[in-house]
């Protein structure tokens, strides 16, 4: 499944080859993945399906690699010790296995399943209370947004689902983007995360502008339209070096 995300399409052919298993139980798989709405069939493969779904487990298919780049260059700013607020998205959720390894650690989630991953004895769990959303296994509305306005002194990491030079950090969605402003406004430090796929493509609701923001993550370099943008706004850029990307000791 998270190769077709990633690709767009898959061919039968390819993915037997792939898991070794024969051309008939892809056939059937793909077949129940369509049956449930999450592909669609195409001659040989299948397709992703393009519409507007935006829940969890479809959002954690999509740029996987990417994101597990950009987690992994955003964890290696952590340290012991410091309180932080994760957004609900997916990218922040692949940083849950390195935080558990942490000491000290005061974590402010939305997620319900960022906070489930972050449960280790180094780590003090806030999660925010509000509208449950089953989908996004997150909680947004007034109450979230009441407890959040009580925090301080935190780092924020925040996700986007697009980015534009004028309107700045953006959302499809205007209960997140309620929640991430507040964020962002009450954080010391906001350091955010996005993918390649996210510059220039700005969605409709907007998160904030650039002015909170110190590092940009994310896991290739920007274009040199962006690059110089960034620099006049005195933000930091952080993306791979290197071809290929290790693990974090």
């Amino acid at each position: 499944m998270s190769h077709v995300y990633q690709h767009g399409h898959v061919s039968v052919r390819r993915l037997a080859e792939d898991l070794a298993v024969s051309e008939a139980t892809v056939r059937r798989d793909l077949h129940g993945l369509a049956t449930e709405g999450l592909l669609e069939l195409t001659h040989g493969g299948a397709s992703v399906v393009h519409t507007t779904d935006y829940s969890f487990i479809s959002k954690s298919m999509r740029n996987v690699n990417a994101k597990k780049i950009i987690a992994n260059l955003a964890c290696g700013l952590i340290s012991d010790g410091e309180q932080l607020f994760l957004d609900s998205g997916t990218t922040c959720f692949e940083m849950t296995a390195f935080l558990r390894s942490k000491r000290g650690l005061s974590v402010i989630v939305s997620s319900v399943r960022t906070a489930q991953e972050l449960h280790s004895p180094g780590v003090s769990v806030l999660l925010l209370g509000g509208q449950y959303r089953p989908d996004r296994m997150d909680t947004v509305g007034p109450i979230a947004f009441e407890v959040l306005e009580r925090f301080r002194g935190y780092r924020a990491f925040i996700g986007v689902d697009g980015l534009g030079t004028d309107s700045g950090l953006t959302s499809v969605d205007i209960d997140s983007a309620n929640i991430f402003t507040q964020a962002a406004r009450n954080a010391k430090e906001l350091v955010l995360l996005a993918d390649s796929s996210k510059f220039d493509n700005p969605s409709l609701y907007k998160i904030s502008d650039f002015a909170p923001v110190s590092t940009v993550i994310t896991e290739k370099e920007p274009s040199p339209k962006w690059v110089a943008f960034l620099k006049t706004q005195n933000v930091k850029i952080l993306y791979p070096k290197e071809k290929s990307t290790h693990p974090q000791e």
